[in-house]
């Protein structure tokens, strides 16, 4: 603990309890760093940054202006900006013929323009404060095939190269720039499938390392990011246990790992 002690911390995506963003940021706390938790849902928010000994600050990704206020508040708050993390996320999960424009509107300014502009004001920010680390969620199905999810896969494929972009680009400033990519985790994104009789199982026998990953796991590896003796920029972490080794299961075999637990139960 400590490793993090006098960094100020940005964690967007952080408004749900118990996802992705909120474990970063607890985990970021716990290791000494002042945390500015943003989302969309005040409340939630203004409990969070209580239980952290933090600050929040209403943030929706698809708003540029947003974003400026957002990357402001450690700021004025704390007096700098020295780790940003973008949690933010929507688990589309459609068959590629019957994604919609809506669909695609949507997803692209969720986990494409949204991060592109984050990533644009983070950058800046520490650019001017003398650097920083730069952290995107991103996902192993990135790069590992997935039924059902190709909107999903090319936005933060999109995004990735993004950060590799940033990384290029803002390294002469002090600042870094990586992703970290986790297989299927249990969060309240993924609640309703990892509920799922057999789900679990059809995605853990694909893991060298026997178990799906957790935010934990994650948030592991960003304090790892964030601290200043990580040599490493525009980088793509797999968190995932091993799961690019292999690859993630078929539709079939879920289908049928499904039907087996059913079975049983």
């Amino acid at each position: 603990m400590g490793s993090l002690n006098g960094k100020v911390a940005l964690v967007l995506g952080a408004a749900g309890a118990g996802n992705m963003g909120q474990v970063i940021a607890r985990r970021f706390a716990a290791e000494g760093a002042r945390v500015v938790a943003a989302g969309r849902h005040e409340e939630a928010l203004r409990a969070f940054a209580d239980e952290i000994g933090g600050d929040y600050v209403l943030c929706d990704i698809t708003r540029r202006a947003d974003l400026d206020a957002a990357v402001a508040k450690p700021l004025t708050r704390f007096g700098g900006l020295h780790i940003a993390v973008n949690a933010t996320g929507w688990g589309l999960v459609k068959r590629f013929d019957k994604t919609t424009e809506e669909d695609l509107d949507r997803i692209v300014a969720l986990q494409f323009k949204g991060p592109f502009f984050f990533l644009q004001a983070v950058a800046e920010a520490m650019k001017a404060g003398g650097g920083g680390s730069i952290i995107q969620i991103s996902s192993a199905t990135a790069t590992l095939m997935l039924n059902h999810h190709a909107a999903y896969m090319g936005t933060k494929a999109g995004a990735d190269h993004v950060v590799r972009c940033v990384a290029y680009e803002y390294g002469r400033f002090g600042v870094r720039a990586n992703s970290i990519s986790p297989g299927f985790t249990k969060t309240p994104m993924t609640a309703d499938a990892a509920a799922t009789p057999g789900m679990e199982e059809a995605f853990a026998a694909e893991y060298p390392l026997g178990r799906i990953g957790t935010s934990e796991d994650v948030a592991a590896a960003a304090v790892f990011l964030a601290r200043d003796d990580c040599f490493m920029t525009g980088q793509n972490l797999q968190v995932n246990g091993g799961l690019t080794l292999r690859r993630n299961p078929t539709q079939g075999e879920i289908n049928a790992a499904i039907a087996a637990a059913k079975q049983k139960g």
